[in-house]
């Protein structure tokens, strides 16, 4: 399996869909059709108005691979698009230089100073799109949005409408070999979630101890958007490009390797909610729960065997 062939299973697993040649016209921006949409302001009548966001392969493929050289530490980015409707469109991202731990990341005088810098020279190089939302990754904690992401999310949204969070789990995503990404809108302050709205009890989401009072308290003020894939014939080259990076850099990687940590601390948060639900069910953890984690977790691990197998017959070694 070479580059090319990797780069179509990537595609394929992530079920990224190439546009037509009349559907490539989403990349060219008119400016006075998104003020005239906006103007409008309709997510004031409507707080889940934009219902999907749709990613083009270039932004999915720079976000993944800033939120993998994260490692443990969270990291952050901006987004660049426009919106279609009730649909955001994310065609460009770029990372932002700030100072991140392990569970949260924050922005200096010197992320906005470089931000700022970075849209001039898009600008002057003829790319109109503004920043339609900001990335951040969970590594190994799944996609959701924590207090403070919420709040930072209130926030951008109060004054930077129409404006998206994007979440990635780079460890998660290597584990799975899928992209484990998602992407919310906080709900304005006050707005009471109807029973009829809520989000989908049965979605499951494996959750750390440590962090699910955390998921549980603000899961109420935001709701997540349908994420789709995208690519044209124009991002073609780019895309080939940049995955030539990307795949030596993981080329020689075994899951089984790489994640061997990250899933025994799965395996040990798993039998210490079977613990916890043993003695009290009602704090948090359901029988439902662990199952579906248990499965997730076999899953990955059968997924990292298969792969290790595949690229030791390609490749050779023991």
């Amino acid at each position: 399996m070479d580059a090319a062939d990797a780069l179509k299973l990537f595609e394929l697993d992530n079920n990224v869909v190439p546009l037509s040649a009349s559907d490539e016209k989403v990349y060219c921006y008119d400016g006075q059709l998104q003020s005239d949409q906006l103007d409008q302001r309709p997510w004031r009548a409507d707080p889940r108005y934009y219902r999907k966001v749709e990613i083009s392969s270039i932004a999915l493929v720079k976000m993944v691979m800033h939120a993998r050289s994260g490692g443990d530490i969270e990291v952050m980015g901006l987004m660049l698009g426009k919106v279609v409707g009730q649909t955001m469109v994310v065609l460009d991202a770029f990372a932002l230089p700030v100072e991140g731990t392990e569970t949260r990341v924050n922005a200096h005088h010197e992320s906005y100073e470089y931000m700022v810098q970075y849209l001039e020279q898009c600008q002057a190089a003829g790319r109109q799109e503004p920043v339609i939302g900001w990335y951040h990754s969970h590594p190994g904690y799944g996609c959701w949005l924590s207090g403070i992401d919420v709040e930072t999310q209130m926030l951008n949204q109060k004054f930077q409408e129409p404006f998206l969070a994007v979440v990635i789990d780079p460890k998660r995503t290597m584990s799975a070999g899928k992209v484990d990404l998602g992407a919310f809108r906080s709900f304005p302050e006050g707005h009471i979630v109807a029973k009829s709205q809520d989000t989908d009890s049965d979605g499951f989401q494996s959750v750390p101890l440590n962090k699910i009072e955390d998921f549980g308290v603000h899961a109420d003020k935001y709701y997540p958007l349908d994420v789709g894939y995208f690519k044209s014939s124009l991002d073609q080259r780019l895309m080939e490009r940049l995955w030539r990076k990307h795949w030596v850099s993981t080329l020689s990687q075994s899951p089984l390797i790489t994640n061997g940590e990250f899933t025994t601390l799965k395996m040990l948060e798993l039998a210490e909610k079977i613990n916890i639900f043993s003695k009290d069910a009602k704090k948090n953890v359901s029988a439902g729960q662990i199952i579906r984690e248990s499965d997730a977790i076999s899953e990955e691990v059968s997924q990292g065997y298969a792969s290790n197998m595949i690229k030791k017959r390609l490749f050779g070694g023991t």
